[in-house]
């Protein structure tokens, strides 16, 4: 086993659910070619906003009206901060021109950027998320967007604190715990990205090669996580 694959073992629940955040980003990609290239890095923090915002105000209200659940808004924001990197980094495009496998090695790339960091503060912190609440972690994505937003309207300029990219790869790392810690609650019937069924993060299965695949629900393997 090589040094990969010791590490998708030892963080096998994170790597699942980035798996299926992956997934999610290469399907849409199919779908609508790498649009988001044209989005400027403010565009971007904005859409996280929009996303935060909302998982805010249904843990507040408890009551969902539009029918997509929280778990497809952590997803949203994992993608769109890995987006936010990319967008930093290469700057945004004014054509839907940048050919999809490129597009998923430049989010594998910047992944890679998130997993390190989280890594390396699980050495130091230990994995001191697992005792944090879900609506603890909304709150510190949107101080984190907050953050952001004002470095923007400085024009990214800082004098003592972590510039756009720490932020962004933080807002990642945060909604990929929140993900974790929403799987080990039981389902319910708002469960649903776009439209479908949210998957079983547990059901993923670890193949010879060590990797992780996103596969959905399945009420023939495990009936007790069927939706009423």
């Amino acid at each position: 086993m090589d040094k990969e694959e010791e590490e998708r073992l030892e963080y096998k629940q994170y790597m699942q659910v980035v798996d299926a955040c992956r997934e999610l980003f290469k399907k849409k990609l199919q779908d609508y070619g790498a649009a988001w290239r044209i989005l400027r890095p403010a565009s971007v923090t904005d859409q996280i906003y929009i996303k935060v915002a909302r998982i805010r105000s249904l843990q507040l209200s408890g009551e969902n009206l539009v029918g997509d659940s929280i778990e497809s808004e952590f997803i949203g924001i994992v993608n769109y901060g890995i987006i936010g990197l990319i967008q930093f980094e290469d700057g945004f495009s004014e054509k839907n021109d940048t050919p999809i496998d490129l597009a998923e090695k430049l989010y594998d790339s910047h992944f890679a950027e998130c997993f390190n960091v989280m890594k390396k503060k699980n050495h130091d912190y230990g994995e001191a998320w697992r005792n944090m609440r879900v609506e603890t972690i909304t709150d510190l994505i949107l101080t984190k967007v907050f953050r952001t937003k004002q470095i923007e309207d400085h024009d990214g300029h800082t004098i003592a604190s972590e510039g756009i990219p720490a932020n962004y790869i933080d807002m990642v790392n945060y909604a990929i715990f929140a993900l974790c810690l929403l799987q080990e609650r039981p389902v319910s019937s708002t469960d649903k990205l776009d439209g479908e069924e949210m998957p079983d993060f547990s059901l993923m299965p670890i193949p010879p090669s060590g990797k992780y695949y996103a596969a959905e629900r399945n009420p023939e393997v495990n009936p007790s996580t069927e939706t009423k």
